[in-house]
C-alpha cells in the first residue's frame, strides 16, 4: 500500500499542526514522537530535541489486524503520543490504529513536510548595529538566514526559495521595501530563493567568485566582490571574501556587528572543505578555510557576532532565542579556531558527515544547470543540511 493512499480511520483522530508540536517542544515538555516512515527516513532525519522521546515503527507495522506485540510494546501507554509519516496519510492511518486499541493519539499535519514548513523569524537582540536584525530558523534542516532592515529599506541573507513569499510578506508588514537578496555561496543543501526574488523586482545579488564557478544566470544579476559595500537605509552590508567551504563561499558584515558566514564558520562547528572540492581537493580548501578564519574572521573584533547560515542539534542557542555568538566566545569554546594550520586540517577532515542528501541536484539547481519546479524544490531539499565539519559539536574540545 502507498503510504499516501490510506484509509480514513474508523475513529475520530486528533491532528496536531508543526507550530504547535514546536511550540511544546520549545517549552521542553515532554513530548513522545512515534515515527511511521521507513528505517532509513528516519536515520537521516526525524524530530528530535532534549524533551522529545522519538520512536520509528514503520507504517506497515500496522497493517494487519494483528499487530506483533513487539510493536506494540516500543508504545507507551499512559501518555499522549504524536504519530507522524511524510505527509500526514500514513500517520492518521496508524494514529486511528492505535486509537481503536486506547492508546491517546493524535497526528502530525502535512507529516515531515509539515514540519520542514516552519521557518522561524527571531530578533538579534544583541546586534548594536543601524537597524534591526532579524535571524530566520528552519528546524526541519538548520537552515538560517539574515534579514537587515532599516530605514524603509531591507535585505535578506541566504533566502530560500520555498519561502519566496514569506520574505515579501514580511518585508510589507514592517513597511520597509526590499532591496537585495543576497546569496553567501552555492549552496548544497536548500534552493536559494535569491533568483526568485530577483523575479519579483529584489535585487538578486551573488557572490562574484561564486559565479566563476559557472552560474549560468550571473549576467542577470548583481555579483559582489571582496569589499563591496551595500547600504540599507543607514545601514552598511560589506562583502567580506572568505573562501574554504567552496571557492566562491562570502560572508556579508551586517552593520559592523554580526558577520553572516553563511557556511564558513557556525557557533557550534566549522565548515566541511569537500562538497565543491571533492575528497581529493578538500584537504586543499581545508587550508583556504583556515586562511580564510584566521585572516578575515578573527581579525574582526571579538564582539562581533557570527551568524551562519546553518545550526545542528549539537548547536545551543543564545539567550535571545538565535544562533549567534560573538567571535570572541568562539575562540574560547573552539579549539579549532586557535590550533595551527596541520592540525586544522586534520581535525577537520577527521569526522565528516555524510554529504547533504539530493547535493549534487541541489548544486546544479543552484548553478542553474538544472530546473525544477517548486515541488520539485521543496523535495530535494528535505533531510539534514550536514554542511559541518562534524556531526558533533566542535565547540568545547
Amino acid at each position: 500500500m502507498n503510504p499516501d493512499d490510506f484509509p480514513t480511520p474508523d475513529v475520530d483522530v486528533e491532528s496536531v499542526d508543526p507550530e504547535s508540536l514546536k511550540d511544546r517542544i520549545d517549552a521542553s515538555e515532554d513530548v513522545t514522537v512515534l515515527d511511521a516512515r521507513m528505517q532509513s527516513e528516519y536515520e537521516q532525519w526525524h524530530v528530535d530535541g532534549e524533551s522529545v522521546t522519538s520512536i520509528n515503527a514503520p507504517y506497515f507495522e500496522f497493517l494487519d489486524e494483528d499487530i506483533d506485540d513487539d510493536v506494540l510494546d516500543q508504545i507507551p501507554d499512559d501518555r499522549e503520543v504524536t504519530v507522524l509519516c511524510a505527509k500526514g496519510g500514513a500517520s492518521e492511518y496508524v494514529a486511528g490504529t492505535l486509537a481503536e486499541r486506547g492508546y491517546d493519539v493524535d497526528h502530525l499535519e502535512d507529516g515531515m513536510n509539515g514540519w520542514a514548513s516552519i521557518y522561524d523569524a527571531v530578533e538579534v537582540e544583541r546586534y548594536d548595529g543601524s537597524g534591526t536584525l532579524l535571524q530566520y530558523q528552519r528546524p526541519s534542516s538548520g537552515c538560517l538566514g539574515y534579514l537587515l532592515y532599516d530605514d524603509g529599506e531591507a535585505a535578506v541573507v541566504d533566502p530560500l526559495r520555498a519561502f519566496t513569499d514569506r520574505y515579501l510578506d514580511d518585508a510589507a508588514d514592517l513597511g520597509v521595501d526590499l532591496q537585495y537578496a543576497l546569496d553567501t555561496h552555492i549552496h548544497a543543501d536548500h534552493i536559494s530563493g535569491v533568483r526568485a526574488l530577483d523575479d519579483e523586482g529584489v535585487e538578486g545579488v551573488i557572490p562574484e567568485a561564486a559565479a566563476d564557478r559557472g552560474v549560468t544566470y550571473a549576467d542577470d544579476l548583481t555579483t559582489a566582490a571582496d569589499g563591496d559595500t551595500f547600504a540599507v537605509g543607514d545601514a552598511t552590508v560589506e562583502t567580506v571574501a572568505t573562501p574554504g567551504h567552496t571557492s566562491g563561499m562570502t560572508s556579508y558584515l551586517l552593520g559592523g556587528s554580526l558577520l553572516a558566514t553563511g557556511d564558513g564558520l557556525f557557533v557550534e562547528s566549522v565548515a566541511r572543505p569537500d562538497l565543491e572540492a571533492g575528497d581529493e581537493g578538500a584537504p586543499a580548501a581545508a587550508r583556504q578555510l583556515y586562511e580564510s578564519l584566521q585572516e578575515r574572521v578573527l581579525a574582526l573584533p571579538d564582539d562581533t557576532l557570527v551568524g551562519g547560515a546553518h545550526f545542528s542539534d549539537a548547536a545551543e542557542a543564545a539567550d535571545d532565542g538565535t544562533y549567534t555568538a560573538p567571535i570572541g566566545d568562539l575562540v574560547e569554546d573552539m579549539d579549532a579556531l586557535t590550533m595551527d594550520e596541520d592540525d586544522f586540517v586534520d581535525l577537520v577532515l577527521a569526522d565528516m558527515p555524510p554529504r547533504p542528501a539530493n547535493y549534487e541536484d541541489i548544486i546544479a539547481t543552484n548553478l542553474g544547470q538544472q530546473s525544477v519546479d517548486d515541488e520539485e524544490a521543496f523535495a530535494l531539499e528535505l533531510g539534514p543540511n550536514n554542511c559541518a565539519a562534524s556531526q558533533n559539536s566542535l565547540a568545547g574540545d
